[in-house]
């Protein structure tokens, strides 16, 4: 049975995050950490991406061969989140999807 991930990682997320490891030396035993800052209130949910070292407080799961940490308490506001990585003419970075609740 496959692991239940909370977050997706597109084809063109996991190259450029691979390439910015490579590229920025990150060390071993340093992972990829997707997580929220601040609250959720009138602007909304705001992601965070960034490499960083385990905490006890933290959930890994391995997305398309890049280790992802998530703190158990965060779990709850990235499920479902997908990351891709948008690369145009005038602008390029890491965007963020939330996939809308099902309803019961």
């Amino acid at each position: 049975m496959e692991e239940l991930k909370p977050v997706t990682l597109t084809k063109k997320a996991v190259e450029e995050v691979k390439k910015i490891m490579e590229s920025k030396e990150i060390p071993e035993g340093y992972a990829l950490r997707i997580g929220i800052q601040g609250s959720s209130g009138c602007s909304g949910t705001n992601f965070i991406l960034g490499f960083d070292q385990k905490a006890d407080s933290d959930l890994v799961y391995n997305v398309e061969g890049v280790d992802v940490l998530v703190d158990k308490k965060q779990t709850l506001y990235v499920v479902g989140l997908t990351v891709d990585y948008f690369s145009g003419s005038d602008a390029q970075g890491f965007t963020f999807i939330k996939k809308a609740k099902d309803k019961i």
